[in-house]
């Protein structure tokens, strides 16, 4: 009730507690969305980079995932190739705004971009596309709106976590919520509480189900995260790095210094320095710095991103 009042306050909607199922933080809420709408070959399209759970998830579920790039410059959603991407096969995409790995955060227009093109092949083909909107990082922003999905493509399932805007990443606690325009929603509802039951996600922690009541309008301090993306874009862009500025979540999208990511990994990783490497994310050729650390850490981590750059020159 609490989770279903704030969602109402926030976005003028009038959802139930019944329309959310209540997980472990978003990871059990995307499992469980995909086991719930589903079948054994049936596709579901990730836009790279994307985090790469999804593809363990999604072939967990039994279905295959299929990699549509971002647009290469804005890192928007490019829903042309989405709809190029689409078989009779295709049951689901999944949205991750503001994103992980690179910070993007979806515009209006893009989503009702998005919104069109599945509308529009759902009709063709005769069965539903949903949109599964995975938003760990909806609270963490510097500016950027971030639409309410469900607002723009009716047959949406957001899955949300806790974990981030509370910052309590050790604390698993989030929800599905299966909005009740959805047309759907009578069966997506039984579908998604018995895909939990079937994972052996009996219930979420009942304590931190407590503390949702108290924290869960509760604000999200983006000051430290604004601060520390600051420090660290601006000073590996001093020292010759390219890098996407993120609108959103505490990641750093960097160009590798050259085209093989592992190997500009593993000579950062001599120098005690740990980027994740883009092949994971769908991609070649970037990797991924957190930010959500000490501003210290940040500062003092320039003098190896120096000699790293150095390395190469």
């Amino acid at each position: 009730q609490a989770v279903a009042d704030s969602l109402n306050r926030r976005f003028k909607t009038s959802y139930e507690p019944g329309d959310l199922y209540l997980t472990c933080g978003a990871a059990a809420a995307i499992s469980i969305t995909l086991h719930a709408i589903v079948n054994p070959g049936d596709e579901v399209i990730v836009i790279a980079p994307y985090f790469p759970e999804y593809r363990v998830w999604i072939e967990t579920a039994g279905a295959a995932c299929v990699e549509v790039m971002a647009d290469a410059k804005t890192f928007q959603v490019d829903a042309a190739a989405v709809d190029a991407a689409i078989t009779p096969n295709t049951k689901a995409v999944i949205i991750d705004s503001p994103n992980n790995p690179v910070g993007a955060v979806y515009t209006r227009g893009t989503l009702l971009s998005l919104a069109s093109v599945l509308s529009g092949r759902s009709e063709e083909l005769g069965h539903p596309i949903y949109l599964v909107s995975d938003e760990p990082y909806r609270e963490i922003t510097y500016g950027a709106e971030v639409p309410w999905v469900p607002a723009i493509y009716d047959r949406t399932i957001v899955c949300y976590s806790y974990s981030k805007s509370l910052s309590l990443p050790g604390e698993r606690i989030g929800w599905a919520l299966v909005p009740n325009t959805n047309p759907d929603h009578d069966e997506l509802v039984l579908a998604v509480a018995g895909a939990g039951r079937k994972l052996g996600f009996v219930c979420a922690p009942a304590l931190f189900q407590r503390v949702l009541i108290d924290c869960v309008d509760e604000p999200t301090n983006v000051e430290a995260y604004a601060r520390n993306r600051e420090a660290l874009a601006g000073g590996l862009r001093k020292l010759g790095y390219t890098c996407i500025e993120p609108e959103g979540a505490f990641y750093l999208w960097v160009k590798s210094l050259e085209p093989d990511a592992e190997a500009f990994f593993r000579r950062a990783r001599d120098l005690e320095l740990l980027p994740v490497p883009s092949n994971s994310f769908g991609c070649e050729g970037w990797v991924r710095l957190g930010y959500c650390v000490s501003y210290e850490t940040i500062v003092n981590s320039m003098p190896a991103w120096q000699k790293l750059a150095e390395s190469y020159r």
